[in-house]
């Protein structure tokens, strides 16, 4: 009897958790400032999970220390469903390996939710350089070894290490890398003239595009942008090649399995709300809402990935 009794409460106790959450607000930590891309789809997501389950879901812009401080944050909340991180790849895929010393794991102190959106960065170029697709910058870059340079956001940014995965997928290109403070001035520079490449975000394109006062070559998704469906993506010319930023909803480790499934459930249907998904389309996000073993998996690939292209890059952080 005593053995029924267990059974019975192991199977109910976490579908009553299930069930009744959420039963208070729940808490969505963004270490990144707010009006930010990442800040963006979170605000629209949250709405709309507040709005269908009639419980407030708040964002909170916990700042600081290359986002080292919200994800902490995160990582030490009490694993109860009450509290998740907005991981993007800065903070869960590259400060892993730019940091001596990190206060969180990325791996073992959270539990991957969901990935809500990818982001497609452009490979853009100044239009006094001769190159207008990957095959002729490639040959372009080869026949100058070190001679040509690229603008980012910042050393050791998804631009950065993204372009260092582009020279390191094309046979080793050697380009001289020129950080910038966001993404904005380095765009500037490639418009300028002052650097004849760059790599940036999709959203603070379309209108240097449209007046012709940048190329786009590539974007460095697996697939070609909806926003963008004339450009190739890179993978068309480097087989498999993939550097999307992202969004991914984690929980504190420990936290529930029915809760997480539950979470990763009502995230896709806030996702696949019409006027969600056209706010989202207008900033150039792409809907993914992955299961969370998806999610895990997509997860550890980005790890490896990011881990290679800081060893390759050579880049650390200033602690």
């Amino acid at each position: 009897m005593k053995f029924f009794l267990t059974l019975w409460l192991a199977i109910a106790l976490p579908a009553a958790a299930q069930q009744d959450w959420p039963a208070r607000p729940v808490l969505m930590i963004n270490p990144f400032a707010a009006a930010s891309a990442v800040d963006v789809v979170t605000r629209h997501v949250a709405t709309r999970l507040s709005a269908n389950l009639n419980r407030p879901f708040v964002v909170e812009n916990r700042t600081g220390a290359s986002g080292n401080i919200g994800t902490e944050a995160a990582a030490r909340a009490k694993p109860d469903g009450y509290t998740f991180l907005v991981g993007s790849p800065g903070t869960m895929a590259i400060n892993p390996f730019m940091f001596k010393k990190l206060p969180y794991d990325a791996e073992k102190d959270f539990a991957p939710v969901t990935t809500l959106v990818s982001f497609p960065q452009v490979l853009i170029v100044n239009p006094s350089v001769p190159v207008k697709n990957m095959e002729e910058m490639i040959a372009y870059v080869k026949e100058r070894p070190g001679k040509l340079n690229f603008a980012s956001s910042g050393t050791g940014t998804t631009a950065h290490l993204a372009m260092e995965l582009v020279m390191s997928a094309a046979g080793g290109l050697k380009m001289v890398h020129v950080p910038f403070r966001g993404g904005a001035p380095a765009t500037q520079a490639v418009i300028a003239g002052d650097v004849h490449f760059g790599i940036e975000g999709l959203p603070s394109l379309p209108g240097h595009l449209k007046a012709g006062t940048i190329r786009a070559i590539a974007v460095t998704s697996s697939t070609r942008a909806a926003a963008l469906p004339n450009v190739p993506a890179i993978a068309e010319t480097l087989k498999d090649f993939d550097a999307a930023a992202w969004v991914i909803l984690f929980a504190p480790a420990g936290t529930p399995a029915p809760i997480v499934e539950r979470m990763q459930q009502e995230s896709a249907r806030a996702l696949q709300d019409p006027d969600v998904k056209a706010r989202l389309a207008d900033i150039g996000a792409t809907v993914v809402a992955s299961t969370p073993a998806q999610t895990a998996a997509y997860h550890k690939r980005e790890l490896a990935k990011f881990k290679r292209a800081v060893e390759i890059s050579g880049a650390k952080a200033e602690e």
